[in-house]
């Protein structure tokens, strides 16, 4: 069965409807159904092991709401009752009087905030349905209904297309675009920052949870025993949002991807003070991308030692002080941190460098992420002070866009060179000691090439024209009275 076409024919069902008017609309309505249809998976094979154990398993959803009453009811052969099926006023008026409100009911019955129960209720409380015809709705769920959930094999290749859909989401304008990460790139950070079972992992900024996904993926090729895989379901990942659909949307990733009730809040980080943080509270790996640009009220800015209109450089205040020592981060972060000469930034790099080894600073090239900002990773281990910074520019011969994106065999150099920080044309390493203390400037200046002017496309050009523009836009608005 090509789960691929599946996808794509929900996707032309949903391009028809009033309701669904961009990418965004698409990913939210694709979400739920493939949720419940998950759902629905899950508690089969859960009642299957209890039936072969001798015991008897209690379904969290009533028999009225399970997928095979509604959804995709069967006649008394087991065969898809198609004529049977409700459709059109009756399907739209049971989904959004009946089920909606049942569903999302869970939050307020459930004992704990981190079970699968609350999880549904908590999904279900954000989101709506907007597919409008039940005529369209009925041919969506025959769809969904081909999707099985029931091997390793099939929830890969789903949450494979799922992601796809996620990413589309990000490409689609700036509010989807703070969704995504590339997951290219989240893989390999994960990679090299190498978790390992017992260690705790957060992403304060959580978005579509890509990085704890990745995570997930990587820790569980290391699982040993049913304690192991205890310790990732309940006792690992760690995660906060903003947005309430972008929490929606990283709840259900998560589930999708094997953990069934994930530690994630809908909340944000940033009004946490950092001088409350204590040890009991840190966690030993951050993985995150933090937002930028954004702007905070005066009182939340106060909750941190370096107070600066820029989210981006709170969040990194914040990574600092939520990581125990010896813990490690890999963070996104704009190239202009590096070297923007304000007080705040300064100021910021050297905490950084006297608070934590940042060992290894990852310089991207123009259009990893669509939206024209170029971006640096960060690596680094608190509790000792930075003594040298290996950096590793990836130079690439081809221009990176929405039909030639990253991949991971681009930065398999990098991953190849990251454990011997060894030099090369691409990578070279310089001492804290060379870095001026007025400015702690990290720019990344690849002794290895030569100064040859490098014409850059016009796209390229008006890309960062258009992000300056909006920072100056941003600056100025702050400095009203």
């Amino acid at each position: 069965m090509n789960y691929e076409q599946i996808f794509k024919r929900i996707d032309e069902a949903l391009w028809k409807e009033a309701g669904c008017s961009n990418e965004i609309d698409y990913v939210e309505q694709t979400s739920w159904l493939l949720f419940l249809k998950y759902l629905d998976d899950l508690e089969e094979s859960l009642a299957e092991e209890a039936l072969l154990e001798g015991e008897d398993y209690h379904y969290i959803i009533d028999e009225e709401f399970r997928w095979h009453s509604w959804a995709a009811p069967l006649k008394a052969d087991g065969s898809p009752d198609y004529e049977g099926a409700m459709s059109g006023d009756d399907l739209t008026d049971f989904v959004t009087l009946k089920l909606f409100p049942y569903l999302k009911g869970f939050k307020k019955k459930a004992t704990d905030a981190n079970t699968l129960v609350y999880k549904v209720g908590e999904i279900f409380g954000e989101l709506t349905n907007k597919i409008r015809s039940g005529y369209n709705l009925r041919d969506i769920l025959w769809e969904v209904n081909q999707l099985e959930f029931l091997s390793d094999e099939n929830k890969h290749e789903i949450s494979v297309l799922y992601e796809s859909k996620l990413n589309r989401m990000g490409n689609a304008g700036r509010n989807g675009g703070e969704y995504y990460t590339p997951r290219p790139l989240e893989r390999v950070i994960v990679k090299v920052i190498d978790p390992k079972i017992g260690e705790t992992i957060e992403d304060p900024n959580g978005g579509s949870m890509g990085f704890l996904c990745e995570a997930f993926s990587y820790l569980q090729g290391k699982v040993k025993s049913t304690a192991d895989e205890d310790i990732l379901q309940k006792q690992t990942f760690y995660g906060k949002e903003l947005k309430a659909l972008a929490y929606i949307l990283g709840t259900m990733n998560m589930i999708f991807h094997g953990v069934l009730a994930p530690n994630i809040v809908h909340g944000n980080t940033l009004t946490e003070n950092v001088r409350d943080i204590q040890p009991k509270d840190q966690k030993d790996i951050i993985l995150t991308n933090p937002p930028f640009g954004a702007k905070e009220r005066d009182e939340v800015k106060k909750n941190f030692l370096i107070e600066t209109g820029e989210t981006a450089y709170l969040f990194l205040q914040y990574y600092i002080k939520k990581l125990k020592a010896g813990g490690r981060a890999g963070v996104v972060i704009k190239n202009t941190f590096l070297s923007n000469t304000d007080n705040a930034s300064i100021a910021l790099r050297k905490m950084l460098l006297e608070e934590c080894n940042l060992h290894t600073i990852l310089d991207l090239p123009q259009g990893v992420f669509q939206a024209g900002v170029k971006t640096v990773v960060l690596f680094f281990e608190k509790g000792k002070p930075t003594k040298e910074t290996w950096y590793y520019q990836l130079n690439l011969d081809r221009k990176l866009g929405k039909t030639k994106p990253l991949t991971e065999a681009d930065l398999a150099e990098f991953v190849a060179l990251y454990e011997s920080k060894a030099d090369s044309d691409n990578s070279w390493t310089i001492s804290a000691d060379s870095l001026s203390e007025e400015t702690y400037d990290l720019s990344v200046k690849n002794p290895n090439k030569n100064d040859e002017v490098v014409l850059r496309e016009p796209e390229e050009i008006f890309a960062e024209m258009k992000t300056l523009v909006s920072d100056i836009i941003e600056i100025m608005e702050g400095l009203k009275v």
